[in-house]
C-alpha cells in the first residue's frame, strides 16, 4: 500500500537540501507542486514550480478543504499542498513526499493519519547552530529567532513516527526512500 510520507524537522536541518537530493537521485519519489499567493520570479513556471494563485482562488480553496495544509509565510504570501494531486498520486500506486514545516506537518496530520510522518533530526544541537550561522543568510537577529524556533521544532520529534539524523545528506535521502518502502535505484552518484 503507498501512502503519503511528510518530512519535516528545525530550520537549519536540511530538510531542503535532502529533498533536492531525493529529487535528483530517486525519481520514484513523487513531490508535490505548492500552491502560493505570491506572484512567479522570474523564470518560474505556473503548474511546474508552483501553482500561482489569487487571494481569492487560495481562499477558495481553503473553504472548499482542498488543501492537506497551508500557512502564511513571512507574514506576506500563503503557501499551501493540494489535496487532489497527493491523493491522485497515491491512488495511482506512486510514492508522494511532502517537505514541509512542523505547522504544515501538524495539518496534514490532521487530514491524513494514515501518513507516515518523518522528522529529519540534527546530528547535534552545537551542528545546527553551525548549519545556519555558516549559511551566511541571515542577520544575527534573524538566527537568534530562527534558533529559539528550532528548539521548539525540536522538542515536536515525538509527535512524528519516524527520526532520520542528517549526518549526510546521501545517508538521510537513502533513509527516507527506504521508509517509504523503495527499493534505492543505484546510479553513478548513488552506489
Amino acid at each position: 500500500m503507498t501512502r503519503l510520507t511528510v518530512l519535516a524537522g528545525p530550520t537549519a536541518v536540511g530538510k531542503g537540501t535532502v529533498s533536492s537530493y531525493i529529487r535528483e537521485h530517486y525519481p520514484q519519489v513523487w513531490f508535490s507542486v505548492s500552491a502560493t499567493t505570491r506572484a512567479p520570479r522570474p523564470g518560474e513556471v505556473d503548474g511546474v514550480h508552483y501553482h500561482f494563485l489569487s487571494e481569492e482562488e487560495f481562499d477558495r480553496m481553503v473553504e472548499s478543504g482542498s488543501l492537506l495544509e497551508y500557512a502564511v509565510v513571512h507574514g506576506r504570501h500563503r503557501y499551501g499542498t493540494p489535496r487532489a494531486a497527493v491523493e491522485e498520486e497515491i491512488a495511482r500506486g506512486g510514492s508522494p513526499l511532502l517537505e514541509i514545516d512542523l505547522q504544515g506537518a501538524r495539518q496534514v496530520r490532521e487530514a491524513m493519519p494514515e501518513a507516515l510522518f518523518v522528522f529529519l533530526a540534527p546530528p547535534s544541537w552545537e551542528e545546527l547552530v553551525r548549519r545556519l550561522v555558516g549559511r551566511g543568510t541571515e542577520t544575527a537577529q534573524e538566527q537568534e529567532r530562527r534558533l529559539a524556533s528550532a528548539k521548539v521544532e525540536l522538542a515536536a520529534e515525538s509527535e512524528f513516527d519516524r527520526t532520520v539524523v542528517n549526518t549526510d545528506v546521501s545517508t538521510a535521502a537513502r533513509e527516507i526512500v527506504e521508509l517509504m518502502g523503495l527499493q534505492p535505484q543505484t546510479t553513478r552518484e548513488n552506489p
